[in-house]
């Protein structure tokens, strides 16, 4: 049998970039902890750059794997791997730019959504068709460059209403009055996923209908990441403390580790030409959920005390999460390389 005595060096550059991000989350939660006040415009720029360098490595580690052949369905599941797990520390490295707060969380959902909608698509039509516009191009571009700008006019910028920041608007009676990352956000929903989305499953549908499949079916894959995000909103609706507000990093980095499951599930399946439809433990990224809710309903019952401080069910949803995703990693690679008859990470 071969052996690999190191981690094959397009590993490395994928590792390499996602750690970017992760530094650049870091940065935001030391001085941004709830992601509503102004970090340093140092803050900014290093979060711009931290970007530029994970597009950077993202774009290389595949052409390494390529000029060396040294690509495997392993490397893919890594790479993607990590793009997934990317959605959630770059929004939390956007939030702290843009001082967003408890509305980071729909950054992440808006970041999410396409990509979990094109994991979906790749898995019944095999093939990923990007538009000419997209987001891991100059999507990420343009998050960068406005990290930069950022840097130049100060994080307070995001927080005025539109009206102030941008005053050729301030006549408009509502729009005016919306904070300026709002509208961002509102534009991103309504010009970029909404229509990528839509292309999705038009795409999706046009395969069904070409191989006399169900529609239901290949909807049934939604299913757990919609409850996902359903979840977490009621969780956040129920509990005393604020969970969002008040500590946007756990919320979004747990819920980012579930939703990594969610599309390394579908990955592997897409790899292994599984039967199409839903994968019954997908749904095991939701296990954690309906107790955590339980826990905050206590709360309406006990004069808004829960059973179980809300802090400590919300460490323990990120390590549940966390823990989740290590076993999934870990049992794909042992299979992998099992089947191989190589040794990974040695």
């Amino acid at each position: 049998s071969k052996m690999f005595n190191l981690i094959p060096i397009h590993f490395q550059i994928t590792l390499t970039g996602f750690m970017f991000l992760v530094l650049s989350a870091l940065l935001g939660y030391i001085y941004s902890p709830h992601l509503d006040s102004p970090p340093p415009r140092w803050v900014n720029f290093a979060h711009g750059l931290l970007l530029f360098l994970y597009q950077t490595f993202d774009a290389v580690d595949g052409k390494q794997a390529r000029r060396t052949n040294s690509s495997s369905p392993l490397g893919e599941l890594f790479d993607h791997g990590c793009d997934a797990l990317a959605c959630a520390f770059e929004a939390l490295a956007f939030g702290s730019t843009a001082m967003c707060g408890r509305s980071t969380f729909w950054l992440w959902v808006i970041s999410a959504v396409p990509f979990y909608f094109a994991t979906w698509e790749h898995y019944f039509t095999n093939t990923l068709i990007l538009p000419a516009i997209n987001g891991p191009t100059e999507g990420l571009m343009l998050i960068y460059v406005v990290h930069f700008l950022t840097a130049l006019v100060g994080s307070e910028w995001w927080a005025n209403q539109l009206g102030k920041s941008l005053p050729f608007l301030s006549w408009v009676p509502y729009i005016s009055e919306i904070p300026t990352f709002g509208a961002v956000l509102f534009l991103m929903t309504v010009f970029a996923v909404i229509p990528t989305v839509s292309s999705n499953v038009c795409n999706v549908y046009k395969v069904v209908q070409a191989r006399k499949g169900s529609m239901l079916l290949a909807l049934a894959m939604l299913y757990p990441f919609a409850l996902l995000l359903i979840g977490v909103l009621v969780w956040d609706c129920l509990s005393p403390i604020d969970l969002m507000g008040n500590y946007p990093h756990l919320v979004v980095v747990g819920t980012g580790l579930a939703f990594g499951f969610l599309v390394g599930r579908m990955i592997l399946a897409h790899l292994c030409d599984e039967p199409k439809g839903l994968k019954t433990n997908m749904c095991m990224s939701l296990l954690y959920l309906p107790f955590a809710i339980a826990n905050a309903l206590t709360a309406r019952l006990n004069d808004g005390i829960p059973l179980v401080d809300e802090r400590w069910v919300l460490l323990g949803y990120c390590v549940y999460t966390a823990a989740l995703y290590l076993h999934f990693a870990t049992s794909v690679i042992h299979e992998i390389t099992s089947a191989l008859g190589i040794c990974c990470f040695r």
